[in-house]
């Protein structure tokens, strides 16, 4: 009812501290609600509101549900925010004394512009979005509040109120459709939940709008990067330096027409050391310093059809020449496993990774040189090499035949691949391989012929037929592999993971009938009459295929292929239980 929002001192005006600024509406798009801006560079963030106790917010409101299996029970109930937990759910034992929940240790906060459900005295969990408080009425804003309070607007009787984090949790899609059919709601809450429904797809509109908008304006220029000059050492990483007398002398004489360069008979050249000036016979006149004065290639990085940004050569080159040196952080063998797992967490699947030696690795990611943006090519026209400068390994990039001015600059990444996945190579040369290995390795391998018998993986999706990116199945012996949106899965499964193939599509038990045409497969339980045999060598397939021409197109078919997959051994989000926000 609307009376509930009707607060006593609605219409008195109060006054509180002039440090209460509120942020603008550029602002508020990053600033946590609730925090006071008192200058453009200083804020009092909404951690520090003098409601507080023990340091945290006082009486939060939790929930009586468990935020991921949606049912009640005993319940681990985080201090600051309403979320509530099984300890079997998050898999630990129930803490004693104060606990957290892993969204408000890691800092997440409500923003501005969200849309939340709300506890308000007795009254049931309510639909809202939180208001930049510029925005509200000018009776509102007078109202007294602490820092780290912020207006929220409720749906349906269209009155505010301040609020702090311990009372509200985010809304999202499809919130509308748990409280379908339920009893004892009244008009006001249901025009409620049909407003936020509204609402929360405009912000999702607005937001994917401005995604798109900034995905465009970056893709006019390429990534943010650090450039440097020469490698940076990360960690407890050490640059070798060698001394004079440890320097090899090569035989060339400074009377010779170009000592020391690539047509010439330099020992130093053909072992792939770089001379010293104080060392080699030469010395001003030595032509085998290319590293150590920066000799490059003029280059540009493009933007080129289909493959990102690359880099061409603005010069013709020749058979051998020296293009540039792959420049990056010089990190361990540690340190490249760790960025390697955090890229795969923040789903980043470029990586710009080389050898060094046995324990150091290149990446050319976050800092490094024009070189990063040299792309891979099955049929490359430039190789990296090993040389050794002043006792230290860096790495080069020559040509592998002429190149003319204006040519794209590519290298074979040598890539293989790992943790179930391939990517699609574009390069499109003749020999093109059509996949391209997206994790780096530390001790690259020569390419061996793979036996006969060996388990090997399909190149295409079982379940849309279409090549990409692809999850493979870890059981033995089986081939499949697929999309991560055909298996509505957002990120790669970790550690071990066997396909639906596997598993009845009927009940999840494991199968012990499969169809050979799609991921569709049953148990003992159902697996009468689930399966015929085709015209194809006797191989059983489903009802979704016609046993006469089970390849070929049939909408029931194709809506099987391309529909929600089998159960797959991944916890997906649950469904609402009896005791969601909307039944309270």
């Amino acid at each position: 009812p609307s009376s509930l929002w009707k607060h006593p001192n609605l219409d008195r005006k109060e006054t509180f501290l002039p440090l209460f600024r509120y942020p603008t509406i550029k602002q508020m798009l990053c600033v946590a609600a609730g925090s006071v801006v008192l200058t453009h560079h200083i804020m009092i963030c909404s951690n520090h509101g003098s409601g507080k106790k023990n340091g945290l917010l006082s009486s939060p409101v939790n929930v009586g549900w468990c935020f991921l299996c949606a049912r009640g029970g005993k319940l681990l109930c985080c201090d600051s925010c309403p979320a509530s937990f099984h300890p079997e759910c998050l898999e630990m034992e129930m803490p004693e004394g104060p606990w957290s929940c892993s969204d408000c240790r890691a800092g997440k906060k409500p923003h501005y512009k969200q849309i939340v459900w709300v506890k308000l005295g007795n009254y049931r969990w309510w639909p809202a979005e939180i208001c930049n408080p510029r925005l509200v009425p000018s009776n509102i804003q007078s109202l007294r509040h602490d820092i780290g309070d912020f207006p929220v607007f409720f749906f349906g009787s269209h009155d505010y109120y301040w609020i702090n984090q311990g009372r509200v949790f985010p809304y999202v899609e499809n919130d509308k459709n748990f409280v379908t059919g339920q009893i004892n709601i009244n008009k006001t809450f249901k025009k409620a939940l049909e407003e936020a429904a509204r609402r929360f797809q405009e912000l999702k509109a607005q937001r994917e709008s401005r995604e798109a908008l900034e995905q465009e304006r970056n893709s006019r220029k390429p990534p943010p990067y650090k450039f440097i000059k020469s490698n940076k050492p990360v960690g407890k990483v050490q640059m070798h330096v060698a001394d004079l007398s440890e320097i090899p002398r090569c035989n060339c004489r400074p009377t010779d027409e170009h000592p020391c360069s690539l047509d010439s008979q330099c020992l130093n050249r053909m072992l792939q050391y770089e001379c010293h000036p104080q060392v080699c016979p030469a010395g001003d006149n030595c032509e085998n310093q290319c590293f150590s004065k920066r000799l490059y290639a003029e280059t540009e990085v493009i933007k080129t059809d289909g493959r990102g940004w690359g880099l061409r050569t603005n010069q013709a080159l020749r058979k051998g020449d020296f293009v540039t040196e792959y420049v990056g952080e010089v990190i361990d063998s540690e340190e490249c496993q760790q960025r390697i797992k955090r890229a795969h967490e923040n789903h980043v699947t470029n990586f710009y990774m080389l050898t060094l030696t046995k324990d150091r690795v290149i990446d050319a990611g976050p800092k490094g040189n024009s070189s990063r943006f040299m792309n891979h090519s099955c049929s490359p026209n430039c190789e990296t090499q090993k040389w050794t400068v002043n006792g230290d390994v860096r790495i080069g990039l020559f040509t592998l035949c002429d190149i003319e001015s204006g040519t794209e600059l590519t290298f074979n990444y040598n890539l293989h691949c790992v943790g179930n996945r391939r990517s699609s190579c574009h390069c499109g040369a003749d020999n093109c391989s059509g996949f391209l290995g997206v994790q780096p390795t530390l001790k690259p391998k020569k390419r061996k012929l793979r036996p006969e018998g060996k388990h090997t993986h399909e190149y295409f999706c079982f379940r849309c037929g279409e090549g990409g990116e692809l999850v493979m199945c870890d059981r033995k012996d089986c081939p499949k592999a697929y999309h991560l949106l055909c298996l509505n899965l957002t990120k790669p499964p970790y550690g071990r993971w066997e396909c639906p193939w596997h598993d009845c599509s009927v009940c999840g038990s494991p199968a012990s009938s499969l169809c050979d045409f799609c991921p569709r497969s049953f148990c003992q339980d159902h697996e009468a009459g689930a399966l015929t045999a085709s015209s194809l060598e006797d191989r059983p397939c489903c009802s979704s295929h016609n046993p006469l021409n089970p390849l070929g197109s049939n909408p029931s078919s194709t809506q099987q292929r391309r529909g929600a997959p089998s159960p797959a051994r991944v916890k997906e989000e649950p469904e609402a239980g009896p005791d969601h926000p909307a039944a309270k």
